[in-house]
């Protein structure tokens, strides 16, 4: 039986072997098309693109529910093969999923009419959620329950910045949004608080190192699903100083967690400190929500980017360069240019934080070149591999 499971796999082409070949490549790929569009836009180079609902609300949706729910399909739709030992999904309902994934891509950057837009988008994240769902009950991996859960939260944010999209509200695209990239923030933290100091007892060889905590994992879990619920149901999006503490606490808890996990080892291996520095953008990111709330900021925007560009994204690129190397069967030693790419993701981040507030237009189009030189770097070292067999021979 074992035989005859991987002589099928063997057979399926490299590319739908498993989900983080089309996702990764693909969200990668978009991630450098989606900044470069919405860059050239709003330095007026395409003065007649026009998408449904306008660029803002382009942008708003596809940068957490196009290019980062593509990584979290290919992860989770990889990684759950390894939690069950169940074989993952792979052939035609892959490259079937993952083309209802590009077709969505493909509709609102082109302008097509909302009826078949709404079509497109909403099935993707519950389809993600119901095939990694019955994979973990199948197999009793209760562990990871929570991150189905998560995926559905996803999946009611969108509809509801889709639903302010038909109405014509703009509040409730804001808070759609809002609590889905705070949701990405959760799932950083969540798959963060396993892979980080796994990662980081393996690359400085020291299995003492950043032993779990269990407890802390949790209350920080609860903590940032709350941090999105509070953007899910504000009204008017505007400073609640009673939400301040949510924020500060979370800042103190993310500190904490970087001091325990952080080993002076880490500097030599970028893989690792890659890491830990998108991760230090999460306490960046609470401390700004924190000092909005009670009035010290007036914009909440440079929290929000702080998580997307810093932490979310950081934690993406990290992920990708290390996941794709072990996932074909190489070793875990990123290209030399993968430095230089990871450096330039968080020099983005510093910019879109620090600059855009003193020179909008300056810093927005630093911090983009920044970025989209991050992902093609990635893109040049990183495309073939998912394209070609594993260098051993195993199927995956």
């Amino acid at each position: 039986m074992l035989l005859r499971d991987r002589t099928r796999e063997l057979s399926i082409a490299p590319f739908w072997r498993l989900g983080f070949r089309p996702f990764f490549l693909a969200g990668g790929a978009f991630a450098l098309l989606a900044i470069g569009i919405w860059i050239a836009h709003l330095l007026g180079y395409l003065p007649a693109w026009q998408p449904r609902g306008g660029s803002l609300a382009w942008h708003r949706h596809e940068m957490p529910f196009g290019f980062g729910v593509a990584i979290i399909a290919g992860f989770l739709l990889t990684a759950v093969q390894n939690w069950t030992g169940r074989p993952g999904l792979s052939g035609a309902p892959l490259a079937a999923l993952f083309g209802l994934w590009l077709l969505a891509r493909l509709v609102w950057l082109v302008g097509a009419p909302l009826g078949l837009l709404l079509a497109v988008q909403l099935p993707f994240l519950p389809l993600v959620a119901w095939v990694v769902g019955r994979q973990l009950l199948a197999a009793g991996q209760r562990r990871n329950y929570p991150l189905v859960l998560v995926l559905l939260l996803l999946a009611g944010c969108e509809y509801v910045l889709l639903y302010g999209l038909a109405l014509g509200d703009e509040s409730l695209q804001r808070r759609g949004a809002l609590a889905g990239l705070w949701l990405l923030g959760a799932l950083v933290n969540i798959i963060g608080g396993r892979v980080i100091p796994f990662f980081t007892q393996r690359g400085v060889g020291r299995i003492s190192a950043c032993a779990p905590q269990p407890r802390l994992d949790l209350l920080v879990m609860l903590l940032s699903l709350g941090a999105a619920l509070s953007f899910a149901l504000g009204h008017k999006l505007q400073p609640q100083p009673w939400l301040a503490p949510l924020f500060l606490t979370l800042t103190l808890l993310h500190g904490l967690r970087l001091l325990h996990w952080f080993d002076p080892g880490i500097r030599r291996v970028p893989l690792l400190w890659s890491l830990h520095a998108a991760y230090a953008w999460l306490p960046v990111a609470t401390l700004g929500l924190a000092l909005w709330h009670l009035g010290l900021l007036d914009q909440a925007s440079l929290g929000h980017h702080a998580l997307a560009v810093g932490a979310v994204a950081g934690v993406i690129l990290a992920m990708l360069a290390r996941v794709s190397l072990g996932h074909t069967g190489r070793p875990l030693q990123a290209p030399r240019a993968m430095s230089w790419a990871f450096a330039s993701l968080q020099l983005a981040a510093l910019l879109r934080v620090l600059l855009v507030p003193w020179a909008p237009l300056s810093g927005l189009g630093l911090s983009s070149a920044c970025w989209m030189l991050a992902f093609a770097l990635f893109l040049r070292h990183y495309a073939a591999l998912f394209w070609r067999p594993r260098v051993d021979g195993q199927p995956g």
